[in-house]
């Protein structure tokens, strides 16, 4: 396929070629520099264009108008993906099934992550969905059609030249979406197959179930607010945000805005060298290369955001209490709350020692508030921080203390000390100033200073309610909290940050941050029973909040005391850390100086943790106990014969997963007298047993959405928990409290406080509830439940 021909433009297709007059183009040619969707909108420029066929070059270019699809669907922003759509629909030959295939590939990729669209994360998704794609260009041909487009790049303009639109050119674009789709059914598949080629940060983080009953940060900030106890701080917040110059995204440098003067460096390849320079004399122009002052033009990506984390440090020593306290934990959390804020941000209290805290719920606000220290300064804990944690590059370090600490010598010699690690400087005083200072190439420049109208703000304070006192507004907007565990287990999820076998029970470091336990049957070790049967259980949760990246390797133990102690390898920044799961306790280590080898795993043995690889003579040896180190040990046979049996047996257990129902819209009662969660029907079938269905039946009753509350026209309600479970109360006092899954694959079971009925893969392993038929338990609490509902229906 030639230039012409892989460019080609169509009468009535989706997409056409344009020209932006504002837009000048390094090739000299600046006519045809757009591609857009006519009455739509535009795809991307040219240029843009071209770079990512470079990158695409050597596995082959897919069929462009292919690309120019899925490049529409990675934009990151408002997308009219109908109005794509509607010019392919306009095809009467069109293949029904397979643009319907093309449609749901689309949209899966609009919806991922905003990592997923970006730089180079977007670069790696482009190579792994084309990959080997159907009808694909060989890697020659590609590289012929980019190196005629930079010799004669007014080609395009033939290409502008709009031709009859063929049938053999629309099926091409569609049926390699139609096929993507199907080697690429859900967004976590192409996750997977991204992490086979490179190890790219933070994907992990994109693919957690989204929960359409998840609180904004607006509702965190308004139940600050609403709560007596935390209103000083949240009535701060927003005034902060009006005012608040930090930046909150930062670009690789690099990669800054594209075309023009702005777009040329003095380091690059000779491909990119500006013609200009080979004008030279020879001894002229080898000078200007030898010295970095020959000028080359960027390549066209797009700028980078650099992901890093930021860490705030709130000075809680006695000059710090009071006011000045409030306004720090206020700028604290409109650092991490912000809008436009997307880095992880890790906070901790100093005073004494380093203490991590979080400020994610109210109650945690309201807790660390109460934090105080008895010394004077910080100073100490402050230069511990820097010598003994955090020594990472991609910091970025704010402290925030009272205005009249600086005056405190110590507090200015470890600040002084640092200031190439301490990144932003902000205090605070008594008559609600903010100060914000910035340190660059060693000097502190003061950005901006807040004056916050603290009578004004805090002029009209939430009432305190009366214990027993019910006020329906109070209520109103608020998640009703869910309990940690319930009579039943678990469903199983598929997210996982790690899975680990210890001293033989199984446990699961869910992509939620928590810590799960899940068990077989008994008669595991009854072989004939348990391969015939193989009963498993769901989970139950040890501890929640879990602070931790989804980066790297993990491995699992208890200490002395019997608390959970996880260990984290991330080798790219050779950073090994233990943390203490029950007390929060962390520590890291940088191991750089021990030279690990590729492919080594943390893992649990005898008593301690271990660097492993199996074919090594030697390894690297952890403590679990004590302050975190490492020794060089040599390899025992007996840890590679424990391993594979570990393997084995999470392989064997640990797959039991299941697909649970976390995001819920509607819920109601079909015609056909069952109970409908969002798009599920909860019905029994296969011998009574209870599962969820794809619902194909007419509402009749609907119930009223606040949160994850649903309500009933008679009062009943339901309770979601996007764990998995379902919380059902009856406006029936008669019915007590029951509970069901809310998973879609498998039988299901129904349990109170006191019995328990269906599928065991639910039942606790030491519970005492009372076994009971499924059959009686349905009828009993589930169709008397839905009865109710219908009788106040029909009465009223």
């Amino acid at each position: 396929m030639d230039l012409v021909s892989y460019f080609q433009s169509y009468d009535d297709y989706f997409w056409e070629w344009g020209t932006d007059e504002d837009i000048q183009d390094n090739t000299g040619y600046s006519e045809n520099n757009l591609l857009s969707i006519p009455n739509v909108g535009v795809i991307a420029y040219r240029a843009y264009v071209i770079e990512i066929l470079k990158e695409l070059k050597d596995q082959g270019f897919p069929p462009f108008g292919s690309l120019l699809l899925v490049l529409y669907a990675l934009q990151d922003g408002y997308l009219n993906l109908n109005g794509a759509f509607f010019h392919l629909k306009r095809q009467k030959n069109i293949y029904l099934n397979d643009f319907e295939l093309a449609v749901t590939f689309l949209e899966n990729l609009s919806h991922s992550g905003r990592s997923f669209k970006k730089g180079q994360n977007k670069i790696i998704l482009l190579k792994t969905i084309f990959k080997d794609c159907h009808n694909i260009i060989s890697s020659g041909a590609s590289d012929l059609i980019i190196r005629r487009f930079e010799k004669r790049p007014h080609k395009i303009s033939e290409s502008a030249h709009k031709s009859d639109l063929m049938q053999s050119v629309l099926n091409r674009d569609i049926k390699v979406l139609a096929l993507l789709q199907n080697k690429f059914p859900t967004t976590e598949s192409i996750i997977n197959a991204m992490k086979n080629i490179v190890d790219v940060d933070d994907l992990e983080d994109e693919i957690i179930e989204e929960e359409t009953t998840v609180e904004t940060d607006k509702d965190f900030i308004q139940e600050l607010m609403e709560d007596p106890k935390t209103f000083q701080v949240g009535s701060l917040i927003k005034r902060i945000w009006s005012g608040l110059k930090i930046p909150m995204r930062h670009l690789s440098p690099g990669e800054q805005p594209i075309g023009g003067v702005s777009d040329m460096t003095n380091k690059g390849d000779f491909s990119r060298m500006l013609l200009s320079e080979f004008a030279n004399e020879d001894e002229v122009f080898m000078n200007r290369v030898a010295n970095n002052e020959a000028l080359y033009i960027q390549r066209e990506i797009p700028p980078e955001e650099n992901i890093f984390e930021r860490i705030i440090l709130i000075d809680t020593s006695i000059r710090n209490w009071g006011t000045p306290k409030v306004l720090a934990f206020a700028s604290a959390i409109a650092v991490i709350k912000h809008p436009k804020a997307n880095s992880e941000c890790k906070v901790f209290a100093l005073g004494q020692n380093t203490i991590p805290i979080s400020l994610d719920k109210v109650e945690q606000v309201i807790d660390n508030l109460n934090q105080v220290s008895p010394v004077l300064e910080a100073s100490n804990a402050l230069q511990k921080f820097f010598e003994e944690e955090h020594k990472e590059k991609d910091l970025e370090v704010f402290l925030i203390t009272n205005q009249e600490n600086l005056s405190n010598q110590n507090l200015q010699r470890v600040i002084h000390e640092n200031r190439d690690r301490l990144k932003f400087l902000v205090t605070t005083s008594a008559n609600g100033e903010l100060d914000f200072y910035k340190h660059h190439k060693g000097a502190r420049k003061h950005i901006q200073k807040i004056v916050l109208p603290l009578k004004e703000l805090w002029a009209n304070p939430p009432q305190i309610k009366s214990e027993g006192h019910n006020d329906n507004n109070s209520k109103k907007n608020k998640r009703i909290d869910v309990p940690k565990n319930y009579p039943l287990l678990f469903p199983t999820p598929k997210n996982k940050i790690a899975t680990f076998l210890y001293e033989g029970e199984f446990y699961i470091l869910s992509s939620k941050k928590q810590l799960l336990r899940t068990y077989v049957s008994s008669n595991y070790y009854n072989r004939n029973y348990y391969e015939q049967y193989k009963i498993h259980r769901g989970c139950e949760v040890l501890i929640e909040n879990i602070s931790v990246k989804p980066k790297g390797k993990f491995a699992l133990a208890r200490n002395k005391q019997q608390q959970f102690i996880l260990c984290q390898y991330q080798p790219d920044k050779k950073l090994v850390s233990k943390l203490n799961l029950n007390t929060k306790e962390y520590s890291e280590l940088n191991v750089t100086g021990h030279h690990i080898p590729l492919n080594f795993e943390p893992i649990y043995f005898n008593r301690a943790f271990y660097l492993y690889q199996e074919d090594f003579p030697s390894v690297f040896k952890l403590n679990i106990d004590g302050d975190l180190s490492i020794e060089m040990v040599r390899n025992n046979d007996n840890i590679s014969k424990n391993l594979k049996k570990v393997e084995v047996e999470i392989n064997k257990q640990i797959h039991n997963e299941t697909k649970i129902l976390s995001s819920f819209n509607n819920i109601g009662i079909n015609t056909e007298n069952n109970l409908v969660i969002s798009s599920y029907e909860l019905a029994k079938k296969y011998d009574n047993s209870l599962t969820l269905y794809k619902n194909r039946s007419g509402i009749r009753s609907l119930a009223q959405q606040d949160k994850n509350k649903f309500m009933f026209s008679d009062g009943s309600e339901i309770i979601t928990d996007s764990r998995g479970m379902l919380t059902f109360t009856s406006s029936n006092k008669n019915i007590p409290v029951f509970y069901i899954p809310s998973s879609e694959d498998g039988f299901l079971a129904l349990a109170t406080a006191y019995e328990f009925g269906g599928s065991e893969y639910y039942l606790p392993e030491s519970s005492k509830l009372k076994i009971r038929e499924r059959e009686e338990m349905y009828s009993e609490y589930l169709d008397a439940y839905i009865d109710q509902i219908l009788a106040y229906g029909t009465d009223h």
